[in-house]
């Protein structure tokens, strides 16, 4: 089986997902410090990968195939550096969009983040149709709040995850113990701000 590609960068290439990237995400999830402010540092269990979180990351939206998770691939190198997902809300309108990512540590700090979440978001303004994108993340994690930011999107609200939200988040990442009780914060940027903010408006 082939993947597929989605879209491509300067540096990056999303692509779909194979069973083969099975160890990658493996190894991603294994280092305490990308897992940090998701499980408190505990490693997803291999078990968890290759039951629950590959079989989702290889399955696409019928409607709108674009909608899923895709691996991030450094071009120069031909390296997994990790995952980047796209996709509407659950139960939500299909023109409201979630944008989020998970990298490796060699990616950090080197704008893969904004430039791969800065694609994502163009192709849901010119090409989908897509009226807002969000994205949520802890409020102490201010590394993804800085690429929020720098995508142009807006601090629109904090909230605290419901306790079947903590449930259901832990069980995907197959974390026990700590669970955070501090506020997510969420952030969102409109088309019409977007395609504005290009056109010098």
């Amino acid at each position: 089986m082939q993947s597929r590609v989605l879209l491509s960068t300067n540096r990056l290439r999303l692509r779909s997902f194979l069973a083969s990237d099975l160890g990658s995400l493996v190894d991603l999830d294994s280092d305490p410090e990308v897992m940090r402010w998701l499980t408190g540092g505990l490693a997803t269990s291999p078990e968890v990968i290759r039951s629950t979180v590959l079989p989702r990351f290889m399955t696409y939206d019928a409607v709108e195939p674009a909608f899923g998770y895709w691996a991030a691939v450094e071009k120069a190198t031909g390296s997994f550096i990790g995952w980047f997902g796209f996709h509407p809300l659950d139960a939500g309108p299909r023109d409201e969009v979630k944008i989020g990512y998970r990298l490796r540590r060699s990616a950090w700090g080197r704008g893969l983040a904004t430039e791969g979440a800065e694609a994502l978001v163009r192709m849901a303004f010119e090409e989908l149709g897509v009226r807002r994108v969000l994205a949520t993340t802890y409020e102490r994690n201010l590394a993804s709040r800085r690429v929020a930011e720098k995508l142009g999107m807006r601090l629109v609200r904090r909230f605290r995850l419901s306790a079947a939200d903590l449930a259901a988040s832990h069980t995907m990442d197959g974390a026990v113990g700590e669970v955070w009780d501090g506020e997510e914060v969420e952030y969102a940027l409109e088309a019409q701000v977007w395609f504005e903010a290009r056109s010098g408006a």
